[in-house]
């Protein structure tokens, strides 16, 4: 079967609910020679009997039971899209499809997507994270409305993908409480053979860390890369290594995981971006976002 004819899966789903050709030919308003014909065209299709009739009852085959059960679902759907479009525009459900890259924060990627959820109405929210340059090839595909990166993406001149600059933040670095007001004193050369828990999802805002060491004439102890920034946070709060976060999610990192500021370093900062197929933003959450922290927005090719 090619295409599925989904008017002849409409009558069979009304004859399977009202049990026999003749009830369901009153609700669908057919001939019952007719609605006969159009049930035989379809079981021809679908390469299989789909009811069996037991006295003057019409009963549902395997074959008729796993045909329903798709029907059901699809009927349904198409119930509420049905109600749905009855809806003001400004009042129907908005459907948001945001890639976010590994390496951001989930703390700062919340904040990212508030404006989005404060709109004033219904909005389904789907997030996937993952490598920036797989969810860009998803968001050129149409399966993503928006990306968010924390670094410039490269684009070919055929692609004219439009980067939004959202916000920035100076990096900050954290360790248990102790050995935080220990490194304070001496800092920056403090930090000499220190561990440091490392973000393995290739933050570039841990590469500027790392060359900002290098100027300061600092070496410090690489003991772990870990792609969870939650799990990171943990090993920090036992006291295993210092870790790297925006300062402008201090307050929440301290509090949720009982570390303390080392040092906010102004010269190392982490910039995000939003990415979106076009200039033109024509989806209101996602316009939400874009004009959400910082306005604007610069075009690549």
């Amino acid at each position: 079967m090619d295409q599925l004819n989904l008017r002849h899966l409409h009558y069979f789903w009304v004859i399977s609910r009202e049990g026999s050709i003749a009830r369901a030919s009153e609700v669908l308003d057919l001939a019952p020679q007719t609605l006969s014909g159009q049930l035989a065209t379809f079981e021809q299709a679908v390469g299989g009997q789909l009811f069996k009739r037991q006295h003057r009852r019409l009963i549902l085959t395997d074959l008729g039971q796993l045909v329903q059960a798709y029907a059901d679902d699809i009927f349904a759907l198409t119930g509420e899209l049905s109600e749905a479009l009855k809806l003001p525009p400004t009042h129907r459900p908005l459907n948001l499809f945001a890639g976010i890259s590994a390496s951001i924060h989930k703390l700062i990627a919340y904040r990212l997507l508030q404006p989005a959820m404060k709109l004033g109405r219904e909005v389904r929210l789907e997030c996937r994270t993952g490598r920036a340059e797989d969810l860009l090839l998803s968001l050129k595909r149409g399966e993503l409305d928006v990306v968010l990166t924390d670094r410039m993406p490269t684009a070919e001149p055929s692609e004219r993908l439009a980067v939004h600059r959202l916000s920035s933040s100076t990096i900050s670095l954290f360790a248990a409480p102790d050995m935080a007001k220990e490194l304070q004193r001496g800092f920056p050369q403090s930090l000499n053979r220190q561990p440091l828990l490392a973000n393995a999802t290739d933050a570039p805002y841990f590469h500027k860390l790392m060359n900002w060491l290098t100027l300061n004439n600092v070496r410090m102890e690489l003991v772990a890369r870990i792609d969870d920034s939650a799990l990171i946070k943990v090993f920090g709060r036992e006291g295993l290594g210092l870790f790297a976060a925006p300062t402008a999610i201090q307050e929440e990192v301290c509090r949720q995981y009982q570390v303390a500021v080392v040092a906010s370093l102004e010269e190392v900062t982490d910039q995000l971006y939003a990415v979106t197929r076009s200039r033109k933003l024509t989806h209101a959450a996602v316009k939400a976002i874009c004009e959400g922290p910082i306005q604007g927005s610069k075009e690549s090719s």
